[in-house]
């Protein structure tokens, strides 16, 4: 299968909360980048989702926020990924902002030209990706 989302995290389900109407579903990857996403229980139920079994995040490049340096503020944002920009590619209006996790893992956001010239984004520059965890679409093998 051939996706669109620009960020893909392949894990193993490392925690699962079961709510009323909602769930919290946490994933692992191998690097031990961790994942949490909010999703119905009629999806914890279609899916098969359980704490141990295979599954896959995934979260379009729009929806990952940034914040430049090393932190220091709280925010609502489940997923908080720390890293180092690892290149900026600029288009007319927007750019392609990679964040080079501690394992490796690159994760992508698409901003405003504007918004990294005032967070200073450039390779090398400390930086974390903040990702709602209802952004975040979860998949299983077939």
């Amino acid at each position: 299968m051939k996706i669109s989302a620009r960020n893909v995290f392949a894990g193993t389900i490392s925690a699962l909360v079961d709510g009323k109407v909602n769930a919290e579903v946490e994933i692992t990857t191998p690097t031990g980048d961790r994942i949490v996403a909010i999703v119905t229980e009629g999806s914890v139920a279609a899916l098969g989702l359980a704490v141990g079994k295979p599954a896959v995040a995934y979260i379009k490049a729009p929806w990952v926020m940034l914040l430049a340096g090393e932190g220091g503020v709280k925010f609502s944002a489940r997923n908080q990924l720390a890293g180092t920009v690892d290149s900026v590619q600029k288009g007319a209006v927007n750019s392609d902002v990679s964040i080079k996790l501690a394992g490796g893992t690159l994760v992508h956001a698409v901003v405003t030209n504007d918004a990294v010239l005032e967070l200073g984004l450039k390779p090398g520059v400390p930086a974390c990706a903040l990702i709602k965890a209802s952004h975040v679409i979860l998949g299983v093998p077939a």
